[in-house]
This record gives structure tokens, sequence and C-alpha cells, in this order.
């Protein structure tokens, strides 16, 4: 499996990945072409790609050919998720084993990682390339669409939506029935009452706009 990134959140990945899934050492590899003070290899252990030329050799001799996203950022992780895909690799999901998900209705799209202590409960849909940070909640109903980012403690109430690129800051709160378009941010500590348009920021408690993009 490939790792993108090689920092801060690609390590809690590893976690993931090398502890509660059981991969061996040798089946797990980091990738990072733009970070100049890597390590030959992180912890000693793991092998760190530094090129997409790499990673094409990498494909070729291996029969493992998944990936999964280990960096923030919805544009970032987007572009990645796309590149990997047209070199060949396959997204996968990762769960934490302290994870709770939903055995009813729940559709996970790949490349999604959900990381320690989140409980997504039933008739849920996430999309690809998703990212739910450390113990979050998303309630029943909910429809988070691709390259999603859920910081940590963030709580989702039932029958939302998250449009597409859209970031939920650390310990943001969004009420049931909301709709939150795509490329929106919603700052940590934020509680979200109302709809929110498509390339806004939104801060505050409750929520107010106060920035739009085009």
């Amino acid at each position: 499996m490939i790792i993108v990134g090689a920092k801060g959140f690609a390590k809690e990945i590893l976690q993931i990945v090398s502890v509660d899934m059981g991969l061996p050492d040798d089946d797990i590899v980091f990738f990072d072409n733009v970070s100049s003070d890597l390590p030959s290899k992180l912890y000693n252990r793991f092998e760190i790609l530094t090129s997409f030329e790499e990673v094409e050799t990498y494909l070729l001799k291996t029969e493992d050919k998944s990936f999964v996203l280990g960096l923030g950022q919805p544009t970032f992780r987007e572009s990645l998720y796309h590149k990997f895909i047209d070199l060949g690799a396959e997204p996968r999901v990762v769960y934490s084993k302290n994870s709770e998900v939903g055995s009813f209705d729940v559709q996970i799209g790949g490349g999604t990682a959900i990381m320690s202590g989140v409980i997504i409960t039933n008739s849920i849909s996430i999309g690809e390339g998703c990212l739910i940070n450390i113990n979050a909640t998303i309630g029943h109903d909910c429809v988070l669409k691709d390259f999603v980012e859920v910081s940590p403690n963030v709580n989702i109430s039932g029958r939302c939506t998250i449009g597409k690129g859209s970031s939920i800051g650390t310990n943001a709160i969004i009420i049931p029935d909301i709709y939150i378009g795509q490329n929106v941010i919603i700052g940590a500590g934020t509680v979200v009452t109302k709809d929110i348009p498509d390339n806004c920021t939104v801060v505050g408690v409750p929520g107010k706009i106060i920035s739009k993009r085009d």
C-alpha cells in the first residue's frame, strides 16, 4: 500500500495500516515529492517514493496497488487522488479499529480514511477521498460528497449534506437538516444553524459567512 504523504498526518495513517490492518513493513511505502528534509526511510523502516516515476516502477513490481491519502486539505487530496489513479493505483478505504461504522445502508468511497474514535451511524453516504478525523460523529441519513474533510471532534447531526471539497473545522457542530455547499470552509468551533452556499467561509456561534470566493 502507498500512503500518499510522508509528514504529520501520514504518520497517523501508518498506525491504521501497520497496526490495525497488520500490513507488513515491506508492503507499506510512502510518497512525498515536495519535502526536502525527508529521511531515506521513515522510522528507519518504510521506503519513501519521491517521484511519480518511482511510483510507476513500484506499481509494476507489487501485487498490492492500493493507496490511501495521508495528507489534509481537500484540493491537495483531490489532485493526488486522481493522479494516483491515472498511474494505475487503486484507492482503498482504511478504518481505525477504534472507529464504529453502521451496518445498514452505509456507502464509503475509495481512498477515504476513518480515524480513531469516529462514529458513523446508519443510512450514510461518504464520497471518494474523504477524511473523517479523530472522534468525529456523523448522524443518520447524511451525505458527504467527494473530498470532504471532517476535522477532529466535529459533530454532524442527522440528514445533513456536505458538498464536494468542503472542510469542517475542529469542534464544529452542524445541527440537523443542514445543507452545506461545495468548497465551503467551516471554522473551528463554529455552530452551523442554517444552509450555506458554495465557496463560503463560515465562523462563529451561530455560524456567519465572513467571506465568499469566486
